[in-house]
């Protein structure tokens, strides 16, 4: 019924998403209660660090559609989706680190993206099924803030393939943990697993005089005494360093530009606790099969 009414089966669709999707290892989303947290940032970091490891094939999807912010973090603004033989090819920052978004297909960036639902969610279906991933260790892919059609749409195509899980982006004050409460919600509620929280924006060390203040004060505790209370891992604070704004808005890698910076450091802790996190979700699959 459904082919005769011009659409493919729902089965059919999954199989060729499960087709498309069978080279990438582990995949990883990162959701945010509220806009401005810094989640895209997050994202461009944590592929960034993860193909650090140049034996490791990383891509990334920038499914915010109506912000698309990644292609100028990773300094590929301007850039254009090429098509082969065998679909959409990823534009690519290094060999190993591969990057999808609507931004390579638009005009300029400043065009605005008004769509309604059913079209973002076209769109997303065809990244993952018409993008030419190939083999890949870590698949990360950066949603819109909130608990939207994109959400719902991700999850349910991934979900015919696999997902290790969702690290979701905080900052300290409670306005933004009251809608990072509704996001562990809503993964529970879709059966998505919650690899952890991240806390950015916890605190600001001077680089001069190194005393620490807390620009956004943890009033309710922070995400801190949020993940003790819903029995969520929290995977790390991150501090405010004006370098990591510079750094995205030259689209220039700050783990180089910063080395030493102790928002570097906590990246590089949170990194590789979500790599333990992705290693283990395999393992207990394995045991399973």
């Amino acid at each position: 019924m459904a082919e005769a009414a011009g659409g493919p089966r729902p089965e059919a669709e999954a199989a060729a998403l499960r087709e498309r999707l069978r080279g990438v290892r582990h995949t990883v989303l990162v959701l945010s209660g509220k806009g401005g947290v810094g989640k895209s940032t997050f994202s461009a970091l944590l592929a960034s660090g993860l193909a650090a490891d140049e034996a490791k094939q990383v891509a990334l999807l920038d499914i915010d559609i109506c912000g698309p912010s990644i292609p100028k973090m990773m300094g590929l603004e301007g850039e254009q989706v090429h098509q082969s033989g065998s679909g959409w090819s990823p534009v690519y920052v290094e060999e190993n680190l591969g990057v999808m978004s609507v931004g390579f297909l638009l005009s300029s960036p400043d065009d605005a993206v008004i769509w309604r639902g059913p079209k973002k969610n076209g769109l997303i279906k065809q990244f993952l099924r018409d993008v030419d991933w190939g083999e890949v260790d870590y698949l990360i892919v950066d949603t819109p803030p909130g608990t939207s059609d994109e959400h719902l749409s991700i999850v349910q195509y991934l979900g015919a393939a696999h997902i290790d899980g969702a690290v979701i982006v905080t900052t300290p004050q409670e306005v933004s943990l009251q809608d990072v409460r509704k996001e562990i919600n809503f993964c529970h509620k879709v059966k998505l697993p919650i690899i952890g929280v991240v806390e950015n924006m916890s605190g600001f060390v001077c680089p001069k005089c190194k005393n620490e203040s807390q620009i956004f004060p943890p009033t309710t505790g922070g995400a801190e005494k949020m993940c003790q209370n819903l029995n969520v891992s929290l995977l790390g604070k991150v501090p405010l360093d004006p370098q990591i704004g510079r750094s995205c808005d030259k689209g220039q890698s700050f783990f180089s530009e910063a080395p030493e910076s102790p928002a570097t450091l906590s990246y590089r802790s949170i990194i590789q606790r979500i790599q333990e996190f992705c290693d283990q979700h395999q393992f207990q699959e394995e045991k399973i099969i």
